[in-house]
């Protein structure tokens, strides 16, 4: 028999907001664990860089090091010395970069006279006194310190470039990849295959062969140049919504599948599901053979809004509980609109487990209104001559 006793709401919301404080207390220290382990890092790397790259120590130098702080810090841990040298890689890859205030300047401590201090100090907190980003507006400071040390070592180690570093330090800070699975990534070198659609395959499709399949078949924007909205009827073009262009793609469906990619079979449009008595009507279902998977496309008169991710996640839903086989893989959706902020996009985008992607299109129409007027080009070419 239960003895629990009862509790009442009040007390569960109680419960609930002290519960809600400790993670939260829990999640800041962490955070405030690796800022601290980073920067520690970051100033040893400094100091050891300083006086080994110069000749002032010999060779072996920091083996010895690293020995005697084991004997003077019994079970010290993250000190040997590989680490030590990782901290020193640390130090030469990111310095001139990031440029911290430093309280002492250790090229002056090297020649000291014999009446100063006998120890060389080390600026430990050089990077946690930096409060705004020390570079360009791409690089994100807090991404920075969040990663542990482990991460900026993998990442390190496999890249060649900072844009590289920068583009897998914000993947994993988002996408919170642990080290396997940034390795992963690395080793699949997503940087140079990444896809300019914004998207989350990456930590939604858990094959990373499949996830850069998809990264490498969707485009970020489409030239859909056959559907022409002035021969499409006669109501005012300011009606235009997403059923005529739809009509025009029904009826130019294999313009479509050759702009859209290869191994693109169409399945319906309008297609019909329901789950539970609901019922819900994807614009157009096409069957990709090499991705193994189903791909809904949703069209959008004008500019991308949040709420198009969650109609596309319900669909998704769906159809892989009621219409994808076994054997295939996630489906997948694209939602085609005429204007999207890509940053904005990507950065909701990841709040959602079903593979997605948003991208722009461009009809005849809005080609002509870049291109010059037949009189234009009349004109231009008769001034040539």
């Amino acid at each position: 028999m239960d003895k629990t006793p009862n509790i009442s709401t009040e007390l569960l919301s109680a419960v609930k907001a002290i519960k809600t404080a400790i993670l939260q207390s829990q999640y800041r220290a962490a955070r405030s664990v690796n800022r601290e382990q980073l920067s520690l890092y970051f100033g040893i790397g400094h100091y050891i860089s300083e006086h080994s790259r110069k000749g002032y120590w010999g060779t072996g130098a920091i083996d010895r090091i690293s020995e005697q702080l084991q004997k003077e810090l019994p079970g010290l841990k993250g000190f040997s010395s590989t680490s030590i040298k990782k901290m020193r890689q640390f130090y030469d890859d990111w310095h001139s970069l990031i440029r911290p205030p430093l309280a002492v300047d250790l090229s002056a401590t090297i020649n000291r006279s014999p009446s100063a201090v006998d120890l060389d100090i080390i600026d430990y907190t050089a990077l946690t006194k930096i409060n705004c980003s020390p570079m360009a507006n791409d690089f994100n400071f807090e991404e920075f310190l969040s990663l542990s040390f482990t991460h900026h070592i993998e990442i390190m180690n496999k890249t060649k470039t900072p844009d590289e570093r920068l583009y897998y330090i914000h993947q994993t800070v988002v996408n919170q990849w642990d080290k396997y699975k940034l390795r992963e990534m690395l080793k699949a070198d997503l940087y140079h295959n990444q896809s300019l659609l914004p998207n989350n395959f990456a930590k939604s499709i858990p094959d990373k062969k499949s996830a850069l399949k998809a990264l490498e078949m969707f485009k970020d924007e489409y030239l859909l140049d056959f559907i022409n909205v002035e021969e499409i009827g006669e109501r005012d073009r300011a009606d235009i919504d997403e059923k005529v262009v739809e009509q025009a793609i029904i009826h130019n469906v294999k313009n479509f599948i050759m702009t859209f990619g290869k191994d693109f079979t169409f399945v319906g449009n309008q297609y019909h599901l329901e789950k539970y008595g609901h019922s819900a009507y994807p614009d157009l279902l096409f069957y990709n053979r090499e991705l193994a998977a189903l791909v809904v496309v949703e069209l959008k008169k004008g500019e991308f809004k949040p709420a198009y991710l969650g109609q596309l996640s319900a669909y998704l839903r769906i159809l892989d509980t009621e219409v994808k086989k076994p054997f295939e893989n996630p489906s997948i959706g694209i939602i085609l609109c005429k204007q999207a902020d890509k940053s904005y996009v990507e950065f909701l985008i990841q709040g959602y487990n079903n593979p997605m992607g948003v991208a722009t299109y461009k009809t005849a129409e809005d080609v002509r209104k870049v291109l010059p007027s037949e009189e234009d080009l009349r004109r231009v070419l008769n001034e040539e001559v």
